[in-house]
Formats: structure tokens, C-alpha cells, sequence
């Protein structure tokens, strides 16, 4: 059994070989809580939130660092516009990132370190780099000398003579490049003090600080999102690197969730807010829409999107309630089928395990068409199996208070088709075969299966 990942850095899909036997470390990117996130936000944990679970199910013992940026420009700019303190805004927004990762079903990370709560690790590390040469300091800003580190640009391959300037708008840099690891102190702004004076943390410094402290000099995967490649991800290696730390081992990068081609971003005002969405659509159906296609695939957000991964996942939902009203309780299975476990371990192939999860619903389904209870029994296990791993099992604890709301919407759902099937049934009646043929039709096309019956007709999600 060998897991394989996809490496930014090396371009190419790589063998996972973790540095400790048997254990595997993450650091992610986490959330900068300047606002409340919207559902591209979200993808970034949710997509980890699966290869952790992964990782797990194949016995690794996963430390997972997830970190929240508290305090950067955008949190100060927030401040000023709002009028509230910048802590205040920062907590705020950091307990909806966490209602947002828990509404979806992400486990909790094993640490969760604040940027404003290791500026004393940042310290140690700038004079680290000054005392090597490769950070200065000028008028109260430290800066780390992009031209001292050989291997800058490596993970982005740019050409560092066509780099624009670091743009982080601070005065006294050798080279326009330079990027900022400390500000020095503004009117208004919050500080900390330093040995050059009283400022605040750049945005890419927190990052290599607090893997080092949490993770140590060396550990196997660094997470985040395409945006983050450059220029924060190359800082963090350059300042890691050059402190003396090997870093991280592997680079994983999911891609974004867009609306018409772009990025979704508060900037360019096309999000669509999680605790939003979460009031429309059922978490798991959300969970559902963004984990389930893969990591390094675009996701483009639509209505249609989202109601056809609804469809799909009520279809797992229907075949497994089946067997639980005919069998009972039915635990998963210990283990994945094959086909499923292969597809998880090339690179995370999750649109290829679900597919696996889906030709084992229709087996499962066939077999309670033949009224062979033990092999839907034993389908459900693997259903159940397979999507504890995706973290969608509909019968863990987790999801407890959405089958309410699933019944609720059945409810719904079933009073609609029921007044189709009504006008179905008077065509039916009258003998005008063309009129109810065509609903049945356009029924079937909607993804609805109907039965007729010495009790009437019945209808069910099919099978696709």
C-alpha cells in the first residue's frame, strides 16, 4: 500500500514516504479573519479535512495544524472601516470559520495556533536570519533579502529579475523585492515589542514560525489554496529554509471554487457565505458538492451544481434507508472495497471512489429488487464504510439533526410528486395514455423512479 500526492514543487504525482514511521504531519493555511467565509474558504479544509481522514483510515497517527491569521492588513483596514477593535472583528470571524468547518463536518485540527499568540517565536526567528545574513533591519521594518536565499522562486519558477516589487508598502528595502517579516509601528495600529523597535507581524512570517514550533524543522505535507503559492508559501520556505529548517517535504494545493471563470473573493464581491448556505441547502449536501470532486479541480458554482450533487447524494440516502427499514442496523464495514482504497490513493481520487460508491448503491439496490436482504446488508456496510472515510455518512452522530431536516424535506418532496402522480393517475383514469406516459417521463427524467402497484404507485430516487 503506498499513498501518492500530487507535489507542487516537483510538478508530478510522488510516493508518500513520511518522515517518522507510521506518522504523518500537516500544516494548512487556515483562515484570515478579516470576514465571515464563504464556501471557497471552506474547500480548502474540507479537501484536507479528507486526506487527514484518509491518512487515518490507513493507520497514520495524523498531527494536523490548521492556523488562523488574526492580525494582518486587511483585519486593521476592517477595523478603521468598522470602527471596532481589531480583536473584536479577528475572534468574530474565527468563530464563524469554525461553525462553517463543523456545519460541513471537518474534525477539529490538532492544534489551532493564532498568529498574535507566537510573536515571540517570529522574534527568535528574524534574528535568526539577520544574525545569517539573510533578513535586515530598517527604519523599525525587518526584511528578509530576497537575494540571499539561492533557492527563492523555486516553488512559484519565476524569474526573480521579472519580479514586480513585494508591494507591502514599507520604507528603507535594499531591493524593491524584499518582502516585509515586521512592520514597524503605525497611529492606530496594534503593536508588540521587538529589539528594533514596536510593530507587527507581515503576513508570511506567522506561518514558518508556527510549523517550526508545532510541527519542528522538518514534516511531510504543507496544505493550501492555489492563491497561495506565491507569494506566501514561496516566503514561508524562503524564511524557513534559510533559518536552517528543512521544511516541509511535500506541497499540496487545491484549486478554487469560481463563479463565472473568477475566483471567488469578498474583494471582487462574488461569495456565496457558508452560514448563508446552510439555511438553503443541507450541510452534507454541501459537504457532498465541494469534497467530492477532486482537490485540484475548479469548481464552478451554480444552482444546478448544487442541486444535482442533492440528487445524487439523496440517492445514497434512499437505498440506505431501504435496508435500515428492512434489516435494521447495519455497522460499516472494516474495511473499503479495493477499487475504492486504490482510487483514495492515487492522489486523493475521490470523483473515482465515488463512483465506486455509487455502482455499490445500484448493486444494493438490485439486491432489495430480488429481496436478497444479505447482500444489501452487506452493500450498506461498504456504502457506510466508504463514506466515513469522505466524511458523508449520513448515520454517524454527526449528521444526527440533519435526518429531521431530511425527513422534513422528504416530506415536502413527496407531497409534490404525490400531486404529479395524482394528475398522472386522472389521465390514467380517462384512459389519455400520451398525458401520463409523458409525466412518468418527464418524472423519470427529473431522476425519479416510479412503481406501480396494487396500492398505487410508488416513487423512489433511481439509480443512475
Amino acid at each position: 500500500m503506498t499513498i501518492r500526492l500530487y507535489d507542487t514543487n516537483a510538478r508530478q504525482i510522488r510516493d508518500f514516504a513520511p518522515l517518522t514511521a507510521g506518522c504523518v504531519s500537516i500544516y494548512l493555511c487556515g483562515a484570515t479573519v478579516q470576514a465571515a467565509p464563504h464556501i471557497g474558504h471552506i474547500r480548502s479544509g474540507l479537501n484536507f479535512d479528507i486526506m487527514r481522514r484518509w491518512f487515518e483510515y490507513r493507520g497514520y497517527d495524523v498531527t494536523f495544524i490548521r492556523n488562523v491569521t488574526d492580525i494582518d492588513d486587511k483585519i486593521i483596514a476592517k477595523s478603521a472601516e468598522q470602527g471596532r477593535p481589531w480583536w473584536s472583528i479577528g475572534y468574530e470571524n474565527e468563530r464563524a470559520f469554525n461553525d462553517g468547518y463543523t456545519a460541513l463536518g471537518c474534525l477539529p485540527p490538532t492544534y489551532e495556533p493564532r498568529a498574535t499568540g507566537h510573536v515571540t517565536e517570529m522574534v527568535e526567528m528574524m534574528q535568526g536570519l539577520i544574525e545569517r545574513g539573510h533578513a535586515y533591519a530598517a527604519e523599525g521594518n525587518v526584511y528578509f533579502d530576497v537575494r540571499s536565499f539561492p533557492g527563492y522562486l523555486e516553488l512559484s519558477r519565476q524569474d526573480l529579475d521579472k519580479l514586480l516589487p513585494a508591494g507591502d508598502g514599507e520604507a528603507g528595502k535594499r531591493d524593491p523585492r524584499d518582502f516585509a517579516l515586521w512592520k514597524s509601528a503605525k497611529p492606530g495600529e496594534p503593536t508588540w515589542a521587538t529589539p528594533w523597535g514596536r510593530g507587527r507581524p507581515g503576513w508570511h512570517l506567522e506561518c514558518s514560525a508556527m510549523a517550526h514550533k508545532y510541527l519542528g524543522s522538518a514534516f511531510d505535507i504543507h496544505g493550501g489554496g492555489l492563491d497561495l503559492i506565491f507569494p506566501h508559501h514561496e516566503n514561508e520556505i524562503a524564511q524557513a529554509k534559510a533559518f536552517g529548517d528543512e521544511f516541509a517535504r511535500y506541497w499540496v494545493h487545491n484549486a478554487w471554487v469560481t463563479m463565472a471563470g473568477d475566483k471567488m473573493s469578498k474583494s471582487l464581491g462574488n461569495s456565496v457565505l457558508v452560514s448563508e448556505m446552510v439555511k438553503t441547502w443541507r450541510p452534507i449536501v454541501l459537504r457532498y458538492y465541494l469534497g467530492t470532486p477532486h482537490y485540484r479541480s475548479m469548481i464552478e458554482y451554480s444552482e444546478d451544481a448544487l442541486r444535482e450533487a442533492e440528487s445524487a447524494f439523496a440517492r445514497i440516502e434512499g437505498f440506505m434507508q431501504r435496508v435500515v427499514e428492512k434489516a435494521g442496523a447495519v455497522e460499516p464495514s472494516a474495511e473499503v472495497p479495493p477499487a475504492f482504497a486504490e482510487a483514495m490513493d492515487d492522489d486523493l481520487g475521490v470523483p473515482q471512489a465515488l463512483a465506486i460508491v455509487h455502482t455499490t448503491v445500484r448493486q444494493g439496490n438490485s439486491a432489495l429488487a430480488a429481496d436478497d436482504k444479505e447482500a444489501a446488508v452487506a452493500r450498506l456496510a461498504e456504502v457506510r464504510a466508504m463514506l466515513a472515510v469522505l466524511g458523508l455518512d449520513p448515520l454517524d452522530p454527526h449528521w444526527a439533526g440533519e435526518a429531521d431536516r431530511g425527513e422534513d424535506l422528504h416530506g415536502v418532496v413527496d407531497t409534490l410528486v404525490r400531486m404529479v402522480l395524482d394528475q398522472r393517475e386522472a389521465a390514467r383514469g380517462r384512459k389519455d395514455w400520451a398525458t401520463a406516459d409523458a409525466i412518468r417521463d418527464q418524472l423519470n427524467q427529473s431522476g425519479l423512479s416510479i412503481e406501480d402497484g396494487p396500492q398505487g404507485p410508488r416513487w423512489s430516487l433511481g439509480p443512475r
